[in-house]
């Protein structure tokens, strides 16, 4: 049972993609690629219930079981909306099969790697997969072949390579601090091994490895000032691989950093990595808290909240202890399942009305009122207000600063509060302005939206006790 499960989170969208990159027809595709990533969720699920005994280069525990589910579980709602969503880009012509074809294929590669760097036990093969995904998605950015989109795509590949180097280089560092005390060969690059013996390693090694680690994978996180690349995919990439970028791969380069802050936490002669996270969440959410006033184009401003919020993730993980690391927890979880829902609402808006630009979008709550209120709900859970799962998790971060550093906490509300009017400042002219543009209906399916808001607004009210006894194991190994 144990061995099926790990083999089905890896090899059955290893299998698909192959698959998929030969299959003609576009709607044996959509529904074979819903059925691949729903039989990956299964298969994660069931981790929870049975932990495989971890091995030289895969590791199941009690921090990555939590990101495994989620991001099947998005990535499964998330390949319902792209069905009838790429179904619809195909039948105006912006995509052609051939580009279908090879956007079903790249989805399931896409869901390997972020998978195998979630479970992988060796630092190298999880550095292997994040670059993979990174790869990955860079080509699906540029799917739709227009200038911009080949230019975004392009300043991706450039700039997260640059950060994928300099993770490399971190990476190198820790193996050259573990190797006098380890030895050379596979168990220096072997995590459960490392965290069994970092208190021994070269602190001064340790120190810059994660100097470099924090500027690689802080690019891939997002974290301004290395977030350039971030607005410009979200905006000319397909919706849907927007919704898996907020909602996932910013997930999984911020846990490859959690793994290796772990590993600074053993040794205590190393440098404290709190405030260095600290430091850059502070200056991603300020920074992007501002910028959100000045977007023009509607996936590019949620782009822009998607660095607020992976900035307040950051922070929280900076602070440490049991309530700040819940709270980064919790609101990694919820902020994957708003902004996809997001994004899904913006999907539709930019079908329904055939732009992305916020000038040209207006009325929505007139013109589509089931759309334009549910984009209204999906603004009220990304900017923190009650009673969903979002203000839960702010609370707690902004409780437990204020009980530690005050100062910190008043930068940490100012910079929650910019961004919370910005947001509605553009939403106001969005849902209730006078309408303008076309009014198509919309050709994907709701139901993925609908369910994340739904588990959001239940989580704001009820979090079961099995997930919080979850976190709050989880929490504690963190530090």
């Amino acid at each position: 049972m144990t061995f099926n499960a790990l083999s089905g989170v890896l090899g059955i969208p290893a299998i698909a993609a192959a698959l998929f990159a030969a299959l003609p027809d576009y709607r044996m595709a959509a529904r074979s690629n819903i059925a691949a990533t729903g039989l990956t969720l299964l298969c994660s699920m069931s981790l929870f219930f049975v932990k495989p005994q971890p091995g030289p280069y895969l590791l199941v525990d009690d921090l990555n079981g939590t990101f495994i589910v989620l991001t099947s579980f998005v990535g499964f709602t998330t390949s319902i909306f792209s069905a009838s969503y790429i179904g619809h880009e195909l039948e105006i012509e912006k995509l052609t099969p051939p580009f279908v074809r090879f956007y079903h294929a790249m989805y399931q590669v896409l869901m390997f790697a972020m998978n195998l760097a979630l479970i992988a036990n060796n630092i190298g093969l999880m550095w292997v997969a994040i670059e993979l995904a990174t790869l990955t998605t860079v080509m699906m950015v540029g799917i739709y072949r227009t200038h911009e989109a080949l230019e975004a795509a392009w300043k991706y590949f450039i700039l997260g390579s640059v950060g994928i180097a300099l993770a490399l280089f971190g990476t190198i560092l820790v193996y050259m601090a573990a190797r006098p005390v380890i030895g050379e060969g596979l168990d220096a690059m072997v995590w459960s091994v490392l965290v069994a013996r970092a208190g021994a390693f070269d602190p001064a090694l340790l120190d810059v490895a994660f100097v470099f680690l924090l500027l690689g994978y802080g690019t891939k996180i997002g974290l301004a000032p290395l977030h350039a690349w971030l607005p410009d995919a979200h905006a000319e990439g397909p919706t849907p691989i927007s919704a898996v970028l907020s909602g996932l791969l910013l997930n999984v380069a911020l846990y490859a950093l959690l793994r290796f802050k772990m590993l600074l936490a053993v040794n205590p002669a190393t440098i404290a990595p709190g405030p260095l996270m600290v430091t850059l969440g502070l200056v991603s959410l300020v920074f992007a808290a501002f910028m959100l006033y000045r977007r023009r184009d509607i996936k590019r401003m949620f782009a822009y909240s998607s660095i607020e919020h992976m900035g307040i993730i950051t922070f929280a993980f900076g602070m440490g202890g049991p309530l700040a690391n819940f709270a980064g927890l919790l609101h990694m979880t919820m902020h994957s399942l708003t902004k996809s829902a997001i994004f899904f609402a913006v999907g539709h808006v930019a079908q329904v009305k055939g732009t992305q630009r916020i000038a040209d979008i207006g009325g929505l709550t007139e013109t589509h009122p089931v759309l334009g209120w549910t984009l209204i709900l999906g603004v009220i859970a990304i900017a923190g207000l009650p009673p969903l799962g979002i203000f839960t998790s702010e609370f707690l971060v902004v409780s437990s600063t204020f009980a530690r550093a005050p100062a910190l906490a008043l930068v940490l509300v100012f910079g929650m509060l910019v961004g919370l009017a910005a947001l509605f400042l553009r939403l106001n002219g969005i849902a209730f302005g006078e309408a303008r543009g076309p009014s198509e209906q919309a050709k994907a399916s709701y139901v993925p939206m609908f369910a994340h808001l739904g588990l959001v607004l239940i989580a704001g009210i009820y979090l079961p006790p099995a997930l919080v006894g979850c976190f709050e194991t989880v929490a504690k190994l963190l530090g």
